[in-house]
């Protein structure tokens, strides 16, 4: 249900403008961007660090804060947090995402948290100036990746010292072993697959949980990525998000046949989708924009290239595309604001079109550039490796055209379909691999197998959809 009443002119209809307090918002944030982030961005990506003193004047401004964000998410069109991602974004990805970072761990807890625990937990994720803090979300493992109904990692609760033991290793966690407060997500009952799981706050300096490997990415490389391996973590059994009380309701009401509700980490990921999307316009944005300029500037043939119809009718179909990324974004954005659902998958749509823009247009800008464009002497190169991470991370591409084929067909649409006909991959050769001591990576290959012809009226023998 939403917060907004009706007779706010939030409610009146989707805004096609900012408002004016939020339009300072962006400008104050761009100034921040291309002033801060972008004259250090190259040196981050090259180092792959958290960019702690980029942190901390961010938080000297107010700007990495509990207190920003949470007047962005409260505000009243929706579109204050698609607004602050696309500018720092903008600014570049990797350092965008650490200062963003910590909010989707923030999510997990203020969508489902209690009062208390949101009071408690939510601010030192944040910290201040001085004293910055980060909070990790861990949904993620080495075996459960889109598929979430896969999470290994156990939350058993010990009743004699009312405290929570949780066991297991977590992968592609952002700030994951360096942040202050860690929200795993953690199987209760395995017997009810993803509606046994729920998400677990995890204390500072808390006794099991260690940094595994430090992932060296193809991008957003200014950005922490790694993973957390829980061993024998006790948490006080207040640590549940949502509290002991109603995981127990839950988890019986699951067990005499009712709903659940949605799926702990999948709520998060719904939550936060068209933020991510923002993300993604962000990257777009400035690939268009450096491209376009590029393209006024460079001078071929005895005229600036962007006279010539191939290049421009390029950047045309690029500012379109954003443009048309944008508009998903704010409509998904305010239906989430305003307690409307995404009946048609809105939110899915948004991080599905946005994250391919980005990807597309970032890789067209090298086009334009040509030769200068491949090279680390242009930003363009390293906004193309970081716009991949939108299609992948917070629910692949896939999995976003799944949710909305759903969506769109009502029918129960399945992954792993090869031919039409229902026809799964064998299961996988799973194999141990060392990658250091607390590692526990699996290396999967699959066996060849000719798959049949469409045409072909018998379906495999393992077609169960």
């Amino acid at each position: 249900m939403s917060d907004v009443r009706e007779d706010s002119p939030a409610s009146q209809g989707f805004p096609l403008e900012l408002g004016e307090d939020l339009a300072r918002t962006r400008d104050w944030l761009h100034e921040f961007a291309a002033s801060v982030i972008r004259p250090v961005a190259a040196e981050w990506d090259e180092r792959e660090e958290t960019p702690w003193p980029v942190l901390e004047q961010a938080a000297k401004i107010g700007l990495y804060s509990l207190d920003f964000y949470t007047h962005q998410y409260l505000e009243p069109s929706g579109l204050g947090i698609p607004v602050v991602f696309e500018e720092l974004f903008w600014g570049d990805a990797g350092i965008g995402l650490t200062l963003a970072g910590s909010t989707l761990a923030v999510a997990a807890v203020a969508t489902n948290g209690t009062p208390d625990q949101i009071a408690e937990w939510c601010p030192q994720m944040f910290g201040g100036p001085g004293e910055v803090k980060l909070g990790a979300f861990c949904s993620s493992e080495p075996d459960a990746g889109s598929d979430v109904g896969a999470i290994r990692t156990r939350a058993e609760y010990d009743a004699a010292h009312d405290e929570w033991v949780l066991n297991g290793v977590k992968t592609w966690a952002t700030n994951g072993g360096i942040a202050n407060v860690h929200v795993v997500v953690a199987t209760v009952d395995p017997a009810l697959g993803s509606r046994g799981q729920a998400n677990f706050i995890v204390p500072p300096g808390t006794a099991g949980l260690s940094m595994g490997q430090k992932f060296r990415k193809h991008g957003i490389r200014a950005s922490h990525t790694a993973e957390v391996v829980l061993s024998d973590v006790r948490v006080p059994g207040r640590c549940v998000v949502g509290g002991r009380e109603r995981l127990a309701e839950r988890l019986a009401r699951v067990r005499e046949g009712g709903r659940a509700g949605e799926q702990a980490a999948m709520r998060t990921f719904e939550t936060t989708r068209p933020g991510v999307a923002a993300m993604a316009v962000g990257v777009a944005r400035a690939a268009v924009e450096y491209a376009a300029e590029y393209s006024r500037t460079r001078v071929q043939f005895g005229r600036p290239i962007g006279q010539n119809q191939g290049v421009a009718f390029m950047l045309a179909d690029m500012q379109a595309s954003v443009d048309a990324a944008r508009l998903l974004t704010w409509r998904a954005a305010w239906m989430a604001r305003q307690g409307k659902p995404f009946t048609r998958a809105e939110g899915s749509m948004s991080k599905l079109v946005a994250g391919e823009t980005a990807v597309r247009v970032t890789e067209q800008a090298i086009q334009i550039l040509g030769g200068n464009g491949y090279t680390r002497e242009f930003p363009v190169e390293r906004w193309h490796r970081d716009a991949k991470i939108f299609t992948i991370f917070e629910g692949t591409s896939e999995i976003q055209r799944l949710i909305i084929g759903r969506a769109v067909t009502g029918l129960d649409v399945r992954l792993g379909s090869l031919t039409g006909v229902g026809t799964r991959w064998p299961e996988p050769i799973t194999r141990r691999s060392n990658h250091g001591a607390s590692s526990v990576l699996r290396v999967r290959s699959y066996p060849r197998r000719r798959v049949r012809s469409r045409c072909r009226s018998t379906p495999q023998a393992n077609s169960t959809g």
